[in-house]
């Protein structure tokens, strides 16, 4: 059936029904079919973002299946909330679609959806549908932090460490495979593949970060040097970074050889948590953590510049910097 048969109402009676689960933690008073959702506010500070996945800007769907698609929309979202230490509460999804869509494709996008929903304890609150000539899938996530422990991007100082937690380049690397069609052997693959479809938000080390006292923060969306630059720029200081301390993804080395420091540096859609902090801060991190933690640099006070070399001082030029919007 296609989604121009069943009707823009009957569509968002099957979507609520997928994620009609109750959350726990969230309280929703109304949820989806009325004109906007209601819950009882959290005491503290409330957090709010929203992301959009774009046909052929984000995403194709040769490349990318339908559940995958609905994953990632709340992943991205929720990595936001990640990256300022804060706790996700509740989510609204939007949907643009084709007439000739087929309702059961919809229903599995909004099951990737309520699984990401349901890892996270979010509450999906409600939404929109309309008719397009791609696909736009939009979330909007609404969350809450403490005072006074919300991690920032114009918080570095110069002498910060520069850190990142897990592993860089596997969404830029597993993209490139899917592209154009590399076949890597099995659980390089399967690796690259979970990288680029299924990516985990970092809400439990954001909430560490912030515990432990580190308050400057990004998620690396858009490469790790292009995330780095916003630090810079915000908090008016530069970088070094050494690329011999790069945590590349161990996939990314096997399949792509000298081309993976690249797509470390660049590659984008990791949502990993990158974050400056006091040397002892981040051991104090390492010690607490339930993931690789790795010192990549150091924050400097040549403003605005981002300097690389290995061990040994060579300087290196990247291929490029990461993902921009517009830029031709």
């Amino acid at each position: 059936m296609k989604v121009s048969e069943l009707g823009e109402f009957g569509l968002i009676d099957l979507l609520a029904e997928i994620v009609s689960k109750p959350s726990p933690r969230q309280k929703l008073l109304i949820g989806i079919g009325d004109d906007a959702a209601t819950w009882q506010s959290h005491s503290g500070i409330t957090l709010a973002t929203t992301d959009s996945l774009i046909q052929g800007v984000h995403f194709t769907p040769d490349t990318t299946g339908w559940r995958d698609l609905g994953w990632k929309a709340l992943a991205v979202s929720l990595s936001d909330i990640a990256a300022m230490g804060g706790t996700p509460l509740y989510a609204l999804v939007s949907l643009a679609l084709p007439g000739n869509t087929e309702v059961d494709d919809v229903a599995e996008l909004y099951k990737g959806v309520a699984e990401a929903a349901d890892k996270f304890d979010v509450a999906i609150a409600g939404g929109d549908t309309d008719s397009s000539t791609i696909i736009v899938v939009n979330t909007a996530v609404f969350g809450s932090g403490q005072a006074g422990c919300l991690l920032t991007r114009s918080a570095a100082s110069v002498g910060d460490k520069i850190a990142v937690t897990g592993w860089l380049g596997g969404a830029g690397g597993g993209l490139k495979m899917l592209t154009d069609k590399i076949k890597f052997a099995g659980k390089d693959t399967n690796a690259l593949k979970q990288a680029f479809h299924h990516p985990l938000p970092r809400i439990a080390e954001g909430q560490l970060l912030s515990q432990q006292g580190v308050k400057a923060a990004i998620d690396i969306s858009d490469g790790l040097l292009a995330d780095l630059g916003h630090i810079c720029r915000q908090s008016r200081v530069g970088a070094r970074v050494d690329i011999d301390s790069v945590p590349v993804h161990p996939a990314v080395i096997a399949g792509f050889g000298d081309k993976a420091l690249d797509m470390a540096l660049g590659g984008g859609e990791d949502y990993e948590l990158l974050f400056t902090a006091s040397g002892d801060t981040i051991e104090k991190v390492k010690k607490a953590a339930s993931c690789q933690i790795t010192i990549i640099g150091t924050i400097t006070d040549d403003i605005g510049n981002i300097k690389l070399a290995n061990k040994e001082g060579k300087p290196y030029t990247p291929a490029g910097v990461g993902w921009q919007h517009f830029r031709q």
